[in-house]
This record gives C-alpha cells, structure tokens and sequence, in this order.
C-alpha cells in the first residue's frame, strides 16, 4: 500500500471557487455530465451526492496527486463550489491554484467560457432553461488528447476499459521501483476468435470502405462501430457486445492511488477506486508493445507513446496550444475571427500521429472551438430521427450548416444539446445514472432497448 499522505487518513483541505458572476447560471449537474468524457476513468461522479470525484495532480510535484471532491458550496450553492482534497494539512498557495485551475478547465469556468455559455444561450431558449453549455472536459489537453485516441475504432466498453486500465497503470508504476518489473509481470494480450457468418464477412467490406473523416467513434457512444448500430442502414451495422468482448477486458480494480488509499472512500460514495490519469512523463519511457499488452490499447499504443515523447522532447507544447486559442475568442457571432487560429491548430495537430479529421475536431472542440461539428454516422442517424433528413457522409455536413448555421460559431453546442438530449430520454437521466451502469451506455444497448418498446 501506499505510504499515507502527511496529516494522516482524516486530513483535507477545503478549498472555495468563486463561480462566474455572469450572466449564464452555473449548474454543476449539467456542466459534468454533459459529454461521454466524464464517464472515463479516472472521473466519478456520484449521483448521491451529486459530486465530481478524481486526482488532480500538484504543481509542486507532478508525480503526486491528491483525490478532490468538487461539489456545491454548502453555504453559498450559487456563487461558489466546494473543492475537497484529502491526504494533506495545508497545501501552497501555488498548489491551490493549480488545482482550481484545473477544476475550472474540467468545467470550463473562466470568464471567456461564461460568455460563450451566456451569448450561446440567448440564442437557443431551451439549452438556457436546461442550463446547458458547458461540456465537460479533462484537467488537461494532454488528457483530452489521449483519451480522443482512446475514442477510435472501438465499441464503448472497450473505452472506458482502457482509460481504467491506463489509470490502473499510474497507480502500478507509482509503486513499482521500475518500469522493468512491470513488463515483467505484464500478461500476454488474450486473444478471442469469433466465427463469422456471410453477413459479418459483408460487413467486414462494407466497413473498410469508410476512412477516418467518414466514420470514426462518436465522443459519447464511443465508436463508428457503435454508431452505425443507431442509423439502421443496411450498410452501416456494428458489431454488438458480445459475452466474449466483455470477458477480455481488463477489471476495475479497488484503488485510486495513494489519496484514496488512505481514506474511508465510503464517505465520497466511492465504491471503486484507481490511479490517476498518467502524464506525458510517466508515457514516453514505456516500451509501446508493453503498453499495448498491459492496457489492451492495440496500435493506440503508439500513438499515444509517440504523443507522450513528443510533449517531453518539446515537438508538442500543450500549453503553446492552449495559448493560440486565447488569440480568438470565440465569444463573438463572427468567424472571421475564429477561423484563422483554429485552422491554425488544425494544421499542428494533423501533424501528430493518429489525428485524423474527426478527432482533431473533437479535440479543438475540448479547447473550445464550437463551430465545426465532427459529424459520423452517428450524426446521420440523429438527422434522419429527429429532422427527418436523409444524408450521406458526404452531404451531412451541409445539412448541419441548414439545420444549425443559425446558431454560428456555436454549431457544436446546439447539435449536441439535442443528441445528448436524446440519450437522456433513452437511457434515463443520465446524472442519476450509477457508474456501474456507463458501460451499457451504447448504441447496441439503445437498439436493444428501441426493440423491446416496438414489442
């Protein structure tokens, strides 16, 4: 077990964040749960406690992090959230703002962001009564970028298997004196071989047949695969979880890391516990045919190491990234002003490795560029169900624009308060969804589901 933190298994520190005094409310519910990244480890939000629940790493020293409970302020619900955080006495005035810093980027609680919430909602009434607008997102783009990769060309499940696995493997080489000793210990890959019928054969063609730009995963079930499931088309069907695909991945484990090791978890309504999401650092030195074994990530596994390498050699600077976007708000009803920065970024991440059309723009939309909506066959589902419209990979993005041009640059926002509005009705309320239950949250399971009702 990990060493307990200084201060003993009862201490934390209480932090106060100010909320945004603008003219957008802030609902804590609608800004976490709000996109398919807050189902992947190492997230939790607890439906009891209607809290958000994760390590968030210091400043002082990255290697460490420390378990935070953000939920609202008990006093002042309001105008400000309470950040939790266990293992430590007191902590620096720079580690404090380190970690609200990343909270406010989980929530997106700067005062840019409250405007583009504030301007985006006095176009469209219902995502304002809803309180809508904020998608959630990681603490960091290296995260965002990572787990966009982890989005690519699998069903859901495998997904959220292998942000748990990589979190699983945090806590491991935070414990393990090398990173040696791990491969050592790291298990072949188990391989499940399934037979196919002439229809699966058919399928197999049909699907190569769409490159990256035309069917990647849908950020919220998960894949092209999923996805096609939902259109109904004959030429766009996925395969469905099997007893086999559930069987290979790799288990949750009881763990969070030295933080939540060292508390009664039962307390935050944690019921499983693991690491934290692994650094740029913590990548680059792993050999990628280890990687790949241990956290069952096939050729992601390269392109995730090279990811990482290139951040720690300087090819790749998050923070260089983040800081073009600054250049243009994108609070502002006019393109003109966003189009030359995010092309601009554009370019740069199409020369990373594995960052194809469809996850650079979900990438760009985790920094906040709402203009461009990464359309799949998931999007040409939603248009044929709830606008009646028949598109192709091809013209979809046409459509879009007739259907969503008049919400411009915030396109994304509007498009996706209806899809996720969608899910909600399909699935239940998905704040009150338990953790448990993330991994039926596919299209298969809402094919399943669509079918027992015509019954």
């Amino acid at each position: 077990m990990p060493a307990i933190p200084e201060g003993g298994p009862a201490a934390r520190v209480e932090l106060e964040l100010a909320l945004p005094l603008g003219a957008a409310p802030f609902d804590l519910e609608a800004a976490v749960c709000s996109h398919g990244l807050f189902m992947m480890a190492p997230n939790r939000w607890d439906p009891s406690s209607r809290a958000l629940l994760r390590p968030l790493r210091l400043a002082s020293d990255r290697s460490k992090s420390l378990l935070a409970r953000v939920s609202r302020h008990p006093a002042r619900p309001s105008r400000a959230l309470l950040v939790s955080l266990l293992g430590a006495d007191a902590l620096s005035p720079l580690d404090q703002d380190c970690v609200l810093a990343q909270v406010r980027r989980m929530l997106r609680l700067s005062e840019e962001d409250d405007r583009v919430v504030a301007e985006f909602q006095a176009m469209h009434a219902a995502a304002r009564e809803a309180g809508f607008g904020r998608i959630f997102r990681s603490p960091t783009l290296f995260e965002d970028m990572v787990k966009c990769i982890l989005l690519c060309n699998c069903q859901w499940t495998r997904t959220l298997s292998m942000a748990t696995a990589l979190c699983e493997l945090q806590l491991e080489l935070r414990r393990s004196p090398g990173a040696e000793d791990l491969q050592l210990r790291t298990p072949p890959i188990r391989e499940h071989k399934r037979k196919r019928s002439k229809n699966q054969n058919v399928r197999v063609k049909l699907e190569t047949k769409f490159t990256e730009s035309e069917c990647l995963e849908d950020p919220r079930v998960g894949t092209a695969e999923d996805a096609r499931v939902v259109t109904g088309t004959s030429n766009v069907i996925a395969h469905l979880e099997t007893d086999g695909n559930l069987a290979s991945l790799p288990p949750v484990t009881p763990e969070i890391g030295s933080a939540c090791d060292s508390f009664d978890s039962s307390e935050l309504g944690l019921e499983d516990c693991i690491g934290d999401f692994p650094t740029p650092e913590e990548l680059a030195n792993l050999d990628e045919d280890f990687l790949a074994k241990r956290c069952n990530l096939g050729y992601r596994a390269e392109r995730i190491v090279l990811l990482a390498r290139s951040i720690v050699e300087g090819k790749v600077c998050p923070q260089k990234l983040a800081d073009m976007c600054k250049m243009s708000s994108p609070a502002t009803k006019e393109l003109s002003t966003i189009l030359p920065t995010y092309e601009r970024l554009n370019d740069d991440l199409s020369t990373i490795s594995g960052f194809g059309p469809f996850t650079r723009a979900n990438v760009l939309m985790c920094m906040g560029f709402f203009h461009m909506i990464p359309a799949d066959t998931e999007t040409i589902r939603h248009l044929k169900q709830c606008h009646k419209i028949a598109s192709t990979i091809k013209s979809v993005h046409m459509e879009l624009d007739k259907i969503y041009g008049e919400y411009a640059p915030f396109q994304f926002l509007a498009y996706w308060f209806e899809l996720w509005g969608f899910y909600d009705k399909q699935f239940g309320k998905i704040t009150e969804m338990d953790p448990s239950t993330y991994r039926l949250f596919t299209a298969s399971a809402l094919k399943k589901q669509h079918l027992l009702v015509r019954k």
